[in-house]
């Protein structure tokens, strides 16, 4: 980028830079921390073009809205409009969430996402056993179409975008969202969202699988197949890095394991027969935002980089609109601490200008209290206005990767990629990311750099205000939290049992068994999942025929 002679005065430059700072430094030392980010990437003190010298402008940054889409997927990004402010959102029974959204949307929110409960999660109905005490607790409870007409009434599904968190069931929710669509005289061919359908992520690192790991691919190509005809505009999976991240990954790895489920989806997809360049276009992605915020900035375009790269040079893929990486942001909830909440809305105000600056489609951001409890209406409306804030007053939204050409993002971002271009490299040798899955590879990366991001906050030498340094005494007893009542599971299971009573049990049993067959052969078993959603067969009931036919998946601990 830079010419010889330049860059020959530059190294020259440095050299005396580095002389003035020895003499600086024998007076006033440093900080005796380690300069690293939050990933480990060793920082310089300086940044100069020599640090940048092996990048060519055209073929590894280029501009916005071309390829490799390192610079952002639109070429005018916000200043043609801003991110969809999406937050996640849902807990205690349909009616309650259903207020939640309303206001949200009152509020000036653009898209709904949804958080379903434990049980909903794992497909189990409220009324079994193993839902316990959890009904409704981490997310709204949904066992029925009867559920979800009441989460979405009084809501234009086809003025909204709607992002529902749920994987092992995903297929069972999206034909309950479709049916209530219907159900409104709405043409599921215009319906916008995403499904999160990403099984992967939760053998590595969340855990609410149901099925082995074949027949789950099964069911995520299944959908693809499904919604590329009959739902086109949906987003068939949300292929996700934050739980990845969550789990104590580094920025580099929740990068490279994330792109490395997708090239598994994309792989089950294309021996399926499917095209890449037509499903291609309906991935989307879902990255952590933590509080790093220059390696944040970094590592959301080097993930644009990397994928555009891998569909391009590995799918051979040629839709411009399929090789761009389209991503979901969620500020970091591991970094949220329950001492001094308050301190929580800084840090979800730097992650939030963190995703905005690396280019996101659309945007959750944490409250302030969810390191306790489910967030109140009052943190969610502060969660709200810190994204507003951002879009309206900040200025970023003003610029087109605003941090572009900054040696040090640049080095960051190489670095980044570089970093994510051997992991995928060593699962590629393993053969694949299922078989990576199976030897325990990921899991074991991702536990090693979680014990070292705590062992360094327990030393010390990783701050965090007011857990181990900047302490203060905190009287809680004024502090007003969301708990979801236990009352609310037995009126879940009340509801439950009377909406059986009324359905026509006959034609339940009927659409189940057209599921058991398709199960047990090749058929596309959205259909039929559809049509048992219709007549309100349970969540329960679907999931528990596929357990029969499928089985169920058990850990491979890693130790």
């Amino acid at each position: 980028m830079f010419e010889d002679k330049q860059l020959e005065e530059i190294k020259a430059g440095k050299e005396r830079f580095k002389a003035s700072v020895d003499k600086t430094l024998a007076k006033n030392p440093e900080r005796k921390e380690k300069f690293t980010t939050s990933g480990g990437i060793p920082l310089e003190r300086l940044y100069t073009p020599d640090d940048i010298n092996c990048l060519d402008y055209a073929k590894d940054i280029g501009f916005p809205g071309e390829y490799p889409y390192v610079r952002g997927v639109q070429p005018t990004m916000f200043r043609g409009r801003f991110w969809t402010m999406r937050m996640y959102a849902g807990f205690a029974t349909a009616k309650a969430s259903n207020e939640r959204y309303r206001q949200l949307l009152a509020s000036g929110g653009t898209g709904l996402s949804v958080a379903f409960d434990l049980p909903t999660q794992i497909g189990y109905d409220s009324d079994h056993p193993m839902a316990k005490g959890e009904v409704g607790k981490v997310g709204v409870a949904i066992d029925s179409l009867a559920d979800m007409e009441i989460l979405f009434g009084g809501i234009d599904l086809s003025k909204v975008t709607t992002s529902m968190t749920i994987n092992a069931p995903a297929g069972v929710l999206l034909a309950m969202y479709i049916a209530v669509a219907e159900k409104n005289g709405i043409n599921p061919e215009s319906l916008g969202g995403t499904i999160q359908n990403d099984i992967l992520k939760e053998y590595i690192a969340r855990g609410t699988y149901i099925f082995p790991p074949k027949p789950s691919m099964r069911l995520i190509t299944d959908i693809f197949e499904f919604c590329g005809t009959k739902v086109p505009k949906w987003n068939t999976i949300s292929i996700s890095g934050y739980h990845i991240r969550e789990a104590g990954s580094t920025a580099i790895q929740e990068v490279a394991f994330t792109l490395a489920d997708g090239i598994a989806y994309v792989d089950a997809a294309i021996k399926k027969g499917q095209d890449p360049n037509v499903f291609g276009k309906r991935l989307s992605f879902f990255f952590n935002s933590h509080n790093d915020f220059i390696e944040e900035v970094a590592k959301f375009r080097a993930a644009r980089k990397v994928w555009a790269r891998i569909m391009k040079e590995r799918f051979g893929v040629t839709e411009k609109s399929a090789q761009m990486l389209r991503f979901h942001t969620q500020t970091a909830g591991c970094t949220l601490t329950a001492q001094q909440p308050m301190n929580n809305i800084v840090r979800v105000a730097i992650q939030t200008m963190a995703a905005v600056s690396g280019g996101t489609q659309s945007l959750h951001t944490n409250s302030l209290d969810e390191a306790l409890a489910l967030p109140s209406d009052e943190s969610v409306r502060v969660a709200l206005c810190t994204q507003q804030i951002v879009a309206n007053e900040s200025g970023i939204t003003n610029f087109v990767d605003p941090f572009a050409g900054s040696y040090a993002v640049e080095s960051l971002t190489k670095q980044i990629e570089d970093g994510a271009w051997e992991y995928i490299k060593k699962i590629d040798d393993l053969g694949g990311m299922l078989a990576a899955i199976e030897r325990g590879y990921p899991q074991q990366h991702i536990q090693d750099s979680a014990y070292d991001y705590q062992r360094s906050i327990e030393s010390g030498d990783r701050i965090v205000v007011g857990v181990n340094k900047y302490h203060i005494e905190e009287d809680d007893s004024a502090r007003k939290l969301l708990r979801v009542d236990e009352t609310v599971g037995k009126n879940q299971e009340a509801e439950l049992r009377k909406m059986r009573e009324g359905r026509d049990n006959v034609k339940v049993k009927d659409t189940l068994e057209d599921i058991r067959k398709a199960a047990q052969g090749e058929e596309n078993l959205m259909p039929k999942i559809l049509d048992a959603v219709r007549v309100y067969a349970t969540e329960g009931e679907i999931c528990g025929v596929l357990r029969e036919v499928f089985g169920e998946y058990k850990e491979n601990v890693v130790l």
